[in-house]
């Protein structure tokens, strides 16, 4: 989605790993993806400009339909089904609480190194005004953590992080994200054989 944030950051590293991006300013722009990344910035704004556009409704249609999501900070708050801190709307597609700005002022923003699921070797973090996940719901995964608090979580085919993996050289969550579009794609396919 190419509307605020480090969206060129997210595409060099897709692009990076072989895939080919688009930038998604509408729902047409959409149509024909596998996947799309909801980069980081302010989630009051992106969900304004997500309702003026048509895309709230389209990325809960394209969620249904199996194509994968990445938030990622704003991204992040963006996918929670309970935001705090003020509390706002949301697309409600990851059953998990978020405080907005959790951890601090853009003073208290840095670049921390954690365990993660993903990788044997602890998975940088860069963190810009980050949201902290409070909860998650049963069916979350968690696949890596920073101070005791969960920081990349998955379930299905929608991917959140609460720091921003496209300001490093560490392609590990973008690989993942690309994994979870090919296997929405792969199983996309097989459902349009069946339904034929």
């Amino acid at each position: 989605m190419a509307i605020q944030g480090d969206f060129a950051a997210h595409a060099a590293m897709l692009q990076e790993l072989g895939a080919e991006t688009v930038e998604v300013r509408t729902v047409q722009d959409l149509k024909g993806c596998d996947g799309i990344v909801l980069p980081g910035g302010e989630s009051t704004t992106q969900l304004q400009f997500l309702k003026e556009e048509g895309l709230f409704d389209a990325i809960r249609r394209f969620s249904r339909q199996g194509g994968a999501i990445f938030g990622t900070c704003a991204g992040a708050i963006l996918l929670a089904t309970q935001v705090k801190n003020p509390p706002q709307e949301s697309l409600g597609l990851l059953e998990m609480t978020v405080l907005r700005n959790g951890y601090g002022r853009q003073l208290a923003s840095d670049v921390f190194f954690g365990p993660s699921t993903l990788k044997q070797e602890p998975l940088e973090m860069v963190f810009i005004r980050g949201p902290i996940i409070e909860e998650v719901g049963k069916d979350i995964t968690v696949l890596a953590r920073h101070e005791g608090k969960a920081a990349l979580v998955e379930k299905g085919n929608v991917l959140a992080a609460t720091f921003h993996p496209e300001l490093t050289d560490d392609t590990t969550v973008h690989e993942h994200f690309l994994e979870m579009a090919a296997k929405g794609r792969a199983n996309a396919k097989a459902n349009a054989g069946i339904a034929r």
